[in-house]
């Protein structure tokens, strides 16, 4: 059995039961910090799925320089409000910086080819980075770098491209062509939201306000799940959390997810202080009945990626089956009563696309049909 009251106030906190908490995608992806974001048709349906429009205001926001996918963190791509990229990526991306610069070598890259293609990004794409600009697409950079001596091939173009993000010199920007085209940040973000800009250089301020977005979007979680989250050390984590607890609730969960003052109080459980936005065990409450309808969600959706134990809402068997061969690629999950109950794909196209529903748990006739009708009002690009 999984916590299912877990999944129930998590459902809650994430805005996917119960009202948007706000219908800006823009103010959605700040209040998240960072959503994972490989799979690009993905967390914009993500992003659609919390602010309760249509895919047209999140592209918007992108096309507007409001929302920006970057590598903040863990190597991965995210999809970050334009005015936190700058910030969060100098205090989290450290580690995975390191990494991308030591594997130069088996790319045969070096430094001056980084700063060759540095060179050349800033004057391919800078002139297109401005208020209003479209960017720059990939295949366009590819060529760019190519003219000028660099090889594309290899993993070498997309290795480049991800080493110049990290270091703050280029993000993904405005929705061009079935993509988001690549932009030179320094000109498309707002000035003064770097690290110095936003908190005077104070990492742990900036490591402050990031267990504040994280706490309040995907509690109720534990330090341990922040610093999974962020892989940032926990001693700065522990220095900075005090800043920001009077703005958060805390408590312990019991065997099935539901949440207590005390650990005593909390039977079954693990014992560890979870933390959580203001109000949100009396929001579940209310819609308590809302959460364990049947939901459909992307790949890479923050609900199963957020923390650092997915197996609240699945056992290790349907985890598997969502991760098959353990490759970083994770499936679309369908969820009823705070668990996994399915994997799922589009078949067919247009007027023929339909509902293909994998069930990993039994899921009756009428369960079937309620994610028939999701599915017919699933938001996706294209």
């Amino acid at each position: 059995m999984t916590p299912r009251h877990l999944a129930g106030h998590r459902l809650v906190a994430q805005g996917l039961v119960g009202p948007p908490r706000s219908e800006d995608p823009a103010e959605i992806a700040r209040a998240f910090a960072a959503s994972q974001g490989q799979d690009l048709p993905g967390v914009l349906s993500s992003l659609v799925l919390r602010s309760g429009g249509s895919i047209d205001p999140v592209l918007a926001a992108f096309d507007e320089g409001r929302i920006v996918r970057g590598y903040p963190m863990r190597g991965t791509v995210f999809a970050v409000a334009a005015d936190t990229l700058a910030w969060l990526t100098e205090l989290c991306v450290a580690g995975p910086l390191r990494a991308a610069i030591a594997r130069r070598g088996q790319l045969g890259l070096d430094e001056a080819q980084v700063d060759r293609g540095r060179e050349v990004l800033e004057r391919v794409a800078a002139p297109h980075s401005g208020p209003g600009g479209r960017g720059t697409l990939r295949a366009e950079l590819r060529r760019a770098w190519e003219e000028a001596g660099l090889a594309w091939e290899g993993g070498r173009g997309y290795h480049l491209l991800a080493e110049l993000i990290s270091m703050g010199d280029a993000c993904y920007g405005p929705w061009r062509e079935g993509e988001t085209a690549v932009v030179h940040a320094p000109t498309w973000l707002p000035a003064g939201t770097d690290l110095e800009g936003a908190f005077n250089g104070d990492r742990t301020a900036a490591a402050a306000e990031l267990a504040r977005r994280y706490f309040t979007s995907r509690g109720p979680a534990g330090e341990r799940d922040l610093a999974w989250f962020s892989k940032l050390p926990l001693g700065l984590l522990r220095e900075a959390l005090p800043q920001v607890e009077a703005e958060l609730e805390s408590g312990f969960a019991d065997a099935d997810g539901r949440l207590h003052t005390t650990a005593e109080a909390a039977r079954g459980g693990d014992g560890e202080r979870l933390f959580w936005r203001p109000g949100l065990r009396e929001e579940y409450q209310a819609l308590e009945k809302e959460a364990m309808k049947e939901l459909l969600l992307p790949g890479f959706d923050e609900l199963v990626l957020g923390s650092r134990d997915r197996l609240y809402l699945m056992d290790e068997a349907r985890h598997d089956a969502i991760t098959p061969g353990n490759n970083g690629v994770f499936r679309r999950t369908a969820l009823r009563r705070g668990e996994v109950v399915g994997t799922w794909a589009r078949k067919g196209s247009g007027a023929r696309r339909r509902l293909d529903l994998t069930a990993l748990r039994p899921v009756s006739e009428a369960q079937r049909k309620r994610f028939e009708r999701l599915f017919a009002a699933f938001p996706a690009v294209g």
